[in-house]
């Protein structure tokens, strides 16, 4: 009865092992989307930007009178705005994605945690198990 016990309490423990197993990797996949869209924002935020440099660095090779007044077209007033717009525009929502790439990354631990837990457990029981069909055994013998 005992290892009958043992043994459903091993058949559950290894569910659960699996299911967080599984878990992990919908977490993982999960990861890389949000990697992923962290770098599709902060591309396209260095693609906006490259679009106002050349513009910029276009209008101040192109007139004489911002040559003299300014040496470089980052010196140009409306670039640093422009710059500066872009930049909090995309801040936001970069910020959400490195949110929630970091709460991902905390259920992965979470559950990464709880499967060592999990395998532990599963490790014991099986011991448990091998001893008591061992004594079974050496019982029959006697």
């Amino acid at each position: 009865m005992a290892t009958a016990n043992l043994h459903e309490t091993l058949i559950n423990y290894k569910l659960r092992r699996n299911e967080l197993n599984l878990l992990i990797t919908q977490y993982q996949s999960q990861k890389t989307l949000a990697t992923y869209s962290q770098a599709d924002a902060q591309s396209l935020k260095s693609s906006q930007e490259h679009e106002v440099r050349d513009y910029f660095k276009a209008l101040y090779e192109s007139d004489e009178d911002l040559q003299a007044d300014y040496k470089d077209y980052t010196e140009i007033p409306d670039f640093e705005e422009q710059i500066d717009k872009i930049a909090a525009q995309f801040q936001d929502q970069l910020d959400e994605l490195t949110a929630w790439e970091t709460a991902i990354d905390a259920q992965i631990t979470t559950a990464s945690a709880e499967l060592e837990e999990v395998n532990a457990y599963i490790e014991s029981i099986s011991t448990m198990l091998t001893n008591n069909i061992q004594e079974d055994y050496d019982y029959g013998l006697n």
